[in-house]
């Protein structure tokens, strides 16, 4: 034990960053970027200490149908957020354009619109787009135009190797959904201090990912998310980046376990060896079939989608009262 709390030991190793939309709750981490999704928009839009934010985005723009009104929802809580952190916020793209390129660089497009109309540099904008195919082709053309991308839903090395490929400035790995998945399938038989710890599945993932990166010489950053609890967070300290829930950023506030670096590019070519892993080569076909016989990978990222689809829609009818 020591007397810092653990979050203070994890910034020293990794970029903690806050995964909400209530971003009154996120100022007393202190954390250096924050990501958002339609989720965690829908929920903070329902909360009564943001009404009077949503009513004021409907009354500015009263011409505005939900569909065309929910972008300005997700900047206006952009917007409050980067008056909380210094670097970047994430803003995700509507997840019903996740297999349409072309739409998914004009909406990419029309968010840094709004940001840059209110006076922000789209430095400090990842726009999120879904890490299927047509979404890794649209960050490629976005980050050739100089807005960054935040490649979200990803469960697995092919999806992170070519978005690696098409130069993403960072990526999410998934590690919760992950777990969960894997916690499903293997039911009885999944066990805490086997399956747990540095053997979680999704802390397994984001470490193979890592050392990836690492060993080719890949710069799209790497941010861990969707975290079930603190043993995942800390597994994977020395990560570029985690993003965390206020729940369980206030967990590693209150805790004093020692923290200790888990992940070092240093190890990254023993831990490719170890692991018989070779540089991917993928065009699309290659990267569909890769992506379809990981069951794990395919089946959570269709329901990521089809789940942000649904919350999207939500907040469309809440707009519409």
């Amino acid at each position: 034990m020591t007397s810092t709390s653990a979050l203070s030991q994890l910034k020293t190793l990794t970029t903690v960053v806050a995964d909400t939309g209530d971003f009154e709750r996120m100022r007393e981490f202190q954390p250096q970027d924050a990501t958002t999704n339609p989720s965690l928009i829908l929920k903070a839009s329902q909360q009564s200490n943001y009404q009077a934010l949503v009513a004021s985005v409907k009354l500015a723009n009263p011409d505005k149908k939900p569909a065309k009104l929910v972008d300005y929802i997700l900047v206006a809580f952009g917007l409050e957020i980067l008056k909380i952190v210094p670097g970047r916020v994430s803003t995700e793209v509507d997840a019903r354009l996740s297999f349409d390129t072309n739409a998914t660089i004009a909406k990419a497009k029309h968010l840094i619109g709004l940001y840059e109309s209110h006076g922000i540099d789209r430095k400090r904008i990842l726009i999120k787009l879904a890490a299927t195919w047509e979404g890794i082709a649209a960050a490629k053309q976005l980050e050739s135009e100089g807005i960054h991308c935040n490649m979200t839903l990803l469960f697995s090395l092919v999806q992170a190797a070519a978005c690696g490929a098409a130069n993403a400035k960072l990526i999410s790995p998934f590690v919760g959904r992950i777990t969960d998945w894997y916690k499903t399938k293997l039911a009885n038989t999944w066990n805490d201090a086997n399956n747990g710890g540095g053997n979680d599945p999704g802390v397994l993932s984001v470490k193979r990912i890592f050392h990836y990166y690492k060993h080719f010489g890949i710069k799209t950053e790497i941010m861990g998310a969707s975290f079930r609890n603190t043993s995942q967070i800390l597994e994977l300290a020395g990560c570029d980046l985690l993003t965390i829930s206020p729940e369980l950023l206030a967990e590693l506030q209150a805790s004093k376990l020692v923290v200790s670096q888990k992940l070092n590019p240093s190890n990254a070519s023993k831990a490719l060896a170890d692991e018989k892993i070779a540089e991917l080569q993928l065009d699309e076909s290659s990267f569909r079939l890769q992506l379809n016989n990981d069951a794990m990978a395919t089946e959570k990222l269709a329901e990521g989608i089809r789940n942000f689809c649904i919350d999207t829609e939500k907040l469309e009818a809440l707009l519409a009262k």
